[in-house]
């Protein structure tokens, strides 16, 4: 593969993948239990992927990089060395003023304000995640006690504009992204992120199995500020919630068709 540096014979025939945006959590989920014999295989611009085992079973753990056009890279990369679910891990700006900094978001359905995804669809054709994967998240986020909300994601091309920031080099928010954030809080969306809509949407064309978690880092009620804090907070409760998630994931499809 081009762009992942990887060849169908290293990757020991996984069909598991966890998506981190950050070629730097790579390896934290990678040898994060019960993640075992990690090791690292490839590393070419913003792709990084590590190969470990998860009850026996081969899972790949590599990174999109930001934004819709480099996530349906690997996405695309990864589904022709034969992967066929996909867990995004990544971290968010919180919407609903209830979704507090270290809540994990999980996933439903998101709304595609991004471009990548219309490649592969229609803007009609929803970006919903799959209902096993749902499923697992809920589950394994209830284990571990963690704060979670289930719902719909706003994928944003844009960090600043689209996320209706203040704080870019022009300080200026085009008029239409003026009131956007007020609007998708009324229509209950619950946060900002970059990618899943991509995912999501690639997954349901295709035929694959895709799903998003999200820590929350930020809200944007209060300005949106991230820090050092709140990205290590947020960073290790959507880690612990999406490995363990995997992990049920996997035993739940040795027991019927992981096509189901």
């Amino acid at each position: 593969m081009y762009h992942l540096s990887l060849e169908r014979e290293a990757v020991a025939g996984a069909e598991y993948a966890l998506l981190p945006g950050d070629p730097a959590r790579v390896k934290d989920i990678a040898t994060t239990p019960p993640f075992a014999n990690a090791r690292e295989l490839a590393c070419k611009r913003e792709f990084r992927t590590w190969l470990g085992y998860v009850g026996g079973v081969p899972v790949l753990v590599t990174s999109t990089g930001i934004g819709g056009p480099s996530t349906s890279i690997a996405v695309e990369e990864l589904a022709q060395l034969g992967v066929r679910t996909f867990l995004r891990v990544g971290t968010c700006g919180a919407i609903q003023p209830h979704v507090k900094v270290g809540d994990i978001v999980i996933t439903t359905g998101a709304v595609r304000l991004e471009g990548a995804s219309t490649h592969y669809a229609p803007i009609e054709y929803p970006a919903v995640a799959h209902h096993r994967l749902v499923d697992a998240l809920v589950e394994a986020a209830r284990a571990l006690r963690i704060t979670h909300h289930v719902g719909i994601t706003c994928s944003s091309d844009t960090f600043y504009p689209g996320q209706e920031r203040a704080d870019s080099f022009s300080g200026y928010v085009p008029r239409r992204f003026q009131g956007i954030t007020e609007e998708w809080r009324r229509l209950r969306v619950f946060n900002y992120e970059m990618e899943a809509a991509t995912l999501l949407t690639m997954c349901g064309a295709l035929g694959l199995r895709g799903g998003c978690v999200t820590g929350v880092v930020d809200r944007h009620a209060e300005g949106g500020r991230i820090t050092p804090q709140t990205l290590r907070k947020a960073e290790g409760n959507v880690v612990r919630v999406a490995v363990k998630a995997m992990e049920i994931l996997i035993r739940e499809d040795g027991r019927d068709s992981p096509g189901q």
